[in-house]
């Protein structure tokens, strides 16, 4: 874990100096008039940034491998790889609202070790090392203490995948869980819910066909922070699962009792 600290403490130097980059280039007046206007500036962002990113962090861990987009959401193997989006939430950058991040975090044999998740609005960094905890900036983060369901916000969000089935599967997990839970909402991107998860804001996060760069973070934060990660039905999660579920530990069993009613 020592190597891991020295680690983060230059990842994290990295990521802070891409998010001032996108920064720049954000503006909360910005509304796009078409898709594609919001491909040419998410096309630009990622050009500019993940260059950079991927210099940065290629000098640091040499022998890790680079999670690319057609590894996004399969099977790793054993080993380190880098799963970074330089900019998570771009279609939210793009529009002018303040829901994106640089996402950075290094897998090592299958497993989330590293994650740092830099909101540049809000001058927010979230960090965290397999057994070292979860912090944002320097405040330790815990999950919530709810032991109800139905007291718990609960969230799920828009999944990449233009598959009809999983559009319908999203539809009607969210309409078991308002039978069940307090508040139900929808995020776009992952990153943001499962934030609030680790800091117990949000008690129960669940997603169909999750990319691995924008979970990856947040299952390492939410498991330092005293949380649980799985699938929906509460088998264990690896990369390449097409399903995720993160919750408080005492509401584990029942959002699966209730999302595994979904076929």
């Amino acid at each position: 874990m020592t190597d891991d600290l020295a680690l983060l403490a230059a990842v994290t130097e990295l990521a802070h100096t891409a998010g001032e980059k996108v920064r720049a280039e954000f503006s909360p007046d910005a509304r796009p008039s078409s898709r594609a206007d919001m491909a040419a500036v998410g096309h630009r962002l990622r050009d500019v940034m993940l260059d950079d990113l991927r210099a940065g962090l290629t000098a640091l861990r040499p022998g890790a491998r680079w999670v690319e987009d057609e590894q996004e959401t399969v099977p790793l193997d054993d080993g380190e790889w880098w799963a970074v989006d330089d900019v998570e939430g771009a279609v939210n950058h793009v529009h002018g609202m303040p829901e994106w991040s640089v996402n950075v975090t290094l897998v090592r044999d299958r497993k989330p070790v590293l994650a740092v998740v830099r909101q540049p609005v809000g001058d927010l960094t979230y960090t965290a090392v397999q057994g070292g905890g979860a912090y944002r900036d320097d405040r330790p983060l815990r999950v919530g203490t709810k032991s109800r369901l139905n007291d718990a916000l609960v969230a799920t969000g828009q999944a990449e995948a233009d598959q009809e089935s999983t559009y319908r599967r999203i539809g009607e997990s969210v309409t078991a869980m308002l039978d069940h839970a307090l508040l139900v909402r929808m995020f776009v991107p992952s990153t943001p819910p499962m934030l609030l998860v680790a800091s117990g804001q949000l008690d129960v996060f669940w997603q169909y066909e999750p990319v691995l760069p924008g979970v990856a973070p947040g299952i390492l934060l939410i498991t330092e922070a005293g949380g649980v990660v799985s699938r929906i039905d509460g088998s264990p999660w690896l990369p390449g699962a097409k399903d995720i579920l993160v919750t408080t530990p005492a509401l584990h069993t029942a959002a699966v009792a209730v999302l595994t009613t979904v076929a």
